[in-house]
């Protein structure tokens, strides 16, 4: 495992800032191996046993999946804002057979440990350090992590030792990591953004991971202004929430915030599309145009723009080294130029399988091996545009392929428009028709606001209903919920 040996280079080193205390490489390592052989008690190598655990991030959290990994088993993250359903549905289908808990997760999952008879493993045990560690060839699975089920229940993602190492290597590479480098961890480390993205890439390259033990703005922008960090990486809703906290600060509070983000190396968004508007405030906050990437779960990073040269806004950039990408229409054939297409992907970063699911890991992949994102794409002038997820932002209306996502960057344009949800809606006449769920300021006319949108639009991609909620619904990544939008509309017609 190369993120581990590259420990040895760098024991000295500080690896991890959590709770106010500085741990090196080397006290990482020890641990590491320690928990390994609390995890082994005496066997030679467990085998790819499932070990879930839920550790809050930081110092402990890293030892333990690395301790996983050593001992030779998958690990399995489990979120720590999940209720307790959510999380035996992760342990029962994983089949973990150990639970690792700090804290007061060890209360809550109490009762599923006792049901499932799960071995229980605490942060406090002191394990020794193992005569031998098992041989860990690349080949073998390393960790499952679940997708977010916006279709059905959600899908184990099996990824092996080189799966996650083709996809770190390409990242080190591609956005430039050095020992030099430190980054701030505001992410949750159940998805692929926070382990490998941050923490892994962070590690790799023997740089440094700041955790902070809460989200808020305040916090983030204190840890900005202390100087020693110089990498952020965060969703769309994060930035927007820094935006806006930004904004009601005192003139010279500003300028001091503005002028040490413009020190920094690599801002990055991802994990959900990042409106223009978003990206536009933040550039002139900072003095830096947000690098965007695309990725899912299942193949980590795929596309980004560039490090080097321009990054275009409303679009993901290029394939990244390694990773061969395709559009394709509904028969995996390739598209033209210009044409929207389901992107589709190929290369070492691919997931291994979905676990114990072989008929949905078989249609997945196209005949020929590529996996199918169900994202829909269209390449302009070697850039791709992310039109939507084919089941949700895909609206099919009179003939027409509507891209939801690109109506809700119109509707952000205008004063008064918060934030916005465009979805389709079941209509006998059109198939489907665009509905547009808006976050509303004070005094705005939705009249005035319909006027304007037909300035703006094709007819046909004219919304034809719209509802004026509080708020909108959203996940634990700050992500609107589509479905839930759908709901919305349904319930009041």
């Amino acid at each position: 495992m190369e993120l581990i040996k590259n420990t040895r280079q760098t024991a000295d080193k500080t690896a991890i800032i959590a709770r106010n205390r500085a741990y090196t490489y080397g006290e990482l390592l020890d641990q590491s191996v320690r928990f390994a052989g609390c995890l082994l008690e005496g066997r030679p190598d467990l085998e790819e046993t499932r070990v879930a655990f839920m550790v809050d991030p930081g110092f402990d959290y890293v030892c333990v999946q690395w301790g996983i990994w050593l001992a030779g088993g998958i690990a399995v993250p489990l979120c720590t804002t999940h209720p307790l359903p959510s999380l035996r549905y992760t342990i029962e289908d994983t089949g973990a057979e150990i639970l690792v808990a700090s804290g007061a997760y060890a209360d809550l999952l109490a009762p599923l440990i006792a049901e499932e008879g799960l071995r229980q493993i605490s942060l406090e045990e002191e394990g020794e350090i193992p005569v031998s560690l098992p041989e860990i060839g690349p080949e073998r699975r390393a960790m499952i992590l679940y997708t977010s089920g916006t279709t059905n229940l959600p899908k184990g993602v099996v990824t092996t030792h080189s799966n996650l190492e083709n996809q770190i290597a390409t990242l080190i590479d591609a956005w430039k990591w050095t020992e030099r480098d430190r980054i701030l961890c505001v992410l949750p480390l159940h998805h692929v953004h926070g382990i490998i993205n941050v923490v892994s890439c962070a590690l790799w390259a023997g740089a440094s991971v700041e955790f902070l033990p809460s989200f808020s703005p305040e916090a983030v922008f204190e840890a900005f202004e202390a100087g020693r960090i110089n990498i952020f990486m965060a969703v769309p809703t994060i930035y927007f929430k820094l935006i806006a906290w930004w904004e009601v600060q005192s003139v010279q509070r500003q300028k001091n915030i503005s002028a040490c983000l413009r020190n920094f190396r690599l801002m990055v968004s991802g994990s959900a599309a990042l409106p223009v508007s978003v990206l536009e405030k933040w550039k002139k906050i900072s003095g830096h145009t947000l690098l965007e990437r695309y990725g899912m779960t299942e193949i980590g990073m795929a596309i980004s723009n560039p490090y080097h040269g321009e990054r275009r806004p409303g679009f993901v950039g290029m394939p990244l080294p390694g990773v061969d990408i395709r559009l394709a229409d509904e028969k995996d054939q390739p598209v033209g130029t210009d044409q929207p297409g389901e992107i589709q992907v190929k290369g070492g970063n691919v997931f291994l399988e979905y676990w114990h699911k072989p008929e949905a890991t078989r249609e997945s992949f196209t005949a020929d091996g590529w996996f199918r994102t169900g994202d829909m794409a269209v390449l302009e002038d070697g850039y791709y545009k992310i039109l939507g997820r084919n089941s949700v932002d895909i609206i099919k209306s009179g003939g027409y392929k509507i891209s939801a996502l690109e109506i809700e960057e119109v509707l952000r344009q205008y004063p008064g428009v918060r934030d916005c949800a465009v979805t389709g809606l079941s209509d006998e006449e059109w198939g489907e028709v665009v509905a547009a769920a808006i976050v509303a300021a004070p005094g705005l006319n939705l009249d005035n606001l319909k006027n304007w949108l037909r300035e703006q639009l094709p007819a046909y991609r004219l919304p034809r209903r719209f509802i004026l909620p509080d708020d909108l619904p959203r996940n634990a990544m700050g992500k609107v919920v589509k479905g839930e939008v759908k709901k919305l509309f349904q319930d009041i017609t």
